[in-house]
């Protein structure tokens, strides 16, 4: 076995707690990724990593979907947006590499980010709202925006689907991590069909990260539910916070 395997299977298990929870799994397995395999192209390593965060995403959802009620007509609204999106993102990304646009994600995560300390209830109360076809539009436009984002480059796309939730439909941080982790792996299937069907993908590799990425969500999740929306809270600073500092880094040190 070569030394990059446990290292990156490590890592995929640390992005799908984080993942789980708050968004921001990317901030840990994609990095990697590039670390292990610093000469493959990078719409492989986006692939493989979109492969292991579906297991996450999908398995986190589910579990998700046994304990936290969703409004399911807004989420599916959401989640068909965000597929739909996320093919076309994904397909830029194998066209255009995504370095021209990097500067603008940790400005965006950090207009999140001072938003959310303003505003210490932000994501404490679950009140839902503005459903109906108005919801439902507002919910694929969002969604698609974000979807479209994740199939291009990703990191943070489960921080601003929550942010999302929260902000435009009321919710608090526990059902809009619950409805994010379905619409992300939404994107993530969108991407998955994409890269696959132009090889991008190291399946092997993949699946191995995939089945880390699955026990580290199903930890994430036993966290999000056993302690609420306060914890989640707490988390999503922080992963926006890391997010940030990353992207930043990523950016403006060469």
């Amino acid at each position: 076995m070569s030394p990059e395997i446990p290292f990156v299977l490590a890592a995929a298990f640390g992005a799908g707690v984080v993942d789980a929870m708050a968004g921001g799994g990317g901030l840990i397995q994609l990095p990697a990724l590039f670390a292990a395999y610093p000469v493959t192209p990078q719409a492989t390593l986006l692939g493989t990593g979109k492969l292991a965060g579906l297991a996450g995403t999908t398995s986190a959802a589910a579990r998700y979907l046994r304990h936290v009620r969703l409004d399911r007509s807004l989420v599916i609204a959401a989640a068909a947006a965000a597929f739909a999106a996320a093919l076309g993102g994904a397909w830029i990304a194998t066209q255009v590499p995504p370095l021209r646009f990097r500067a603008m994600v940790p400005l965006l995560l950090a207009a999140v980010l001072v938003y959310t300390l303003l505003h210490r209830d932000f994501g404490r109360d679950h009140r839902p709202r503005r459903n109906g076809r108005h919801g439902y539009a507002l919910a694929a436009v969002g969604a698609g925006l974000i979807g479209l984002y994740d199939g291009f480059f990703g990191p943070g796309t489960g921080s601003f689907l929550m942010f999302l939730f929260v902000r435009v439909f009321g919710m608090d941080f526990l059902h809009a991590s619950a409805s994010a982790k379905v619409v992300n792996a939404a994107a993530n299937l969108a991407a998955i069909l994409l890269f696959g069907l132009t090889g991008e993908v190291f399946w092997l590799l993949g699946l191995a990260m995939a089945a880390c990425n699955v026990a580290g969500a199903l930890l994430g999740t036993h966290l999000a539910i056993r302690h609420g929306s306060g914890f989640v809270r707490v988390v999503f600073i922080l992963v926006v916070c890391c997010l940030i500092a990353k992207t930043a880094w990523d950016v403006f040190v060469p």
